[in-house]
């Protein structure tokens, strides 16, 4: 893969993402504590449990590159939200979906490996939760949302270097680590 076969546009859109994603963690994680419905709080959850795995597919201390695939996550996982419940196309979760075709031009054939890997994360584990222990206890909910939004407030952007090389290397991380 070359750099030229790279749309420079990333270069603007992902440092966005990264920016966000605290904000975006934290809305988020309104929609989980909310009354709204379940299909969508379960993707929703699923994306956000990812935020505190020890293993993501992009160490988060990787510079440049370390949270941009919890960015995708969120995106993927709002998209899956919007496509089992088209109400959900409102807010927070909606404008999240609405970023998934840039993920998806940007990662071509490994789009659906993440789709994959996102629809999987409804049945792992973080902090010895999962995504049914969050959904079926108040209490564990609770204490799920406290966590992003404080996770959320503490979040600081990493930067981002606007080259292209950093592009090529993000698609080849996620190449060899998607499953």
């Amino acid at each position: 893969m070359s750099d030229a076969s790279i749309d420079p546009k990333y270069l603007e859109i992902f440092p966005s993402w990264l920016r966000a994603l605290g904000e975006d963690a934290g809305a988020l994680g309104a929609v989980v504590g909310g009354d709204g419905p379940e299909p969508v709080r379960r993707h929703v959850t699923a994306g956000l449990n990812y935020l505190f795995k020890s293993l993501d597919l992009i160490p988060d201390g990787i510079d440049d590159l370390g949270f941009l695939d919890g960015a995708f996550v969120l995106r993927v996982a709002a998209a899956q939200a919007v496509a089992e419940t088209p109400a959900a196309k409102e807010g927070v979760v909606g404008r999240l979906a609405d970023d998934v075709p840039a993920l998806k031009e940007f990662l071509g054939d490994d789009y659906a490996r993440l789709d994959a890997y996102v629809v999987g994360l409804k049945k792992g584990a973080a902090r010895g939760r999962t995504v049914d222990d969050i959904m079926s206890d108040n209490d564990a909910r609770s204490a799920f949302t406290s966590e992003v939004a404080a996770w959320a407030k503490e979040y600081q952007a990493p930067s981002f270097t606007r080259d292209t090389k950093t592009l090529v290397k993000l698609k080849s991380f996620l190449n060899a680590k998607l499953p």
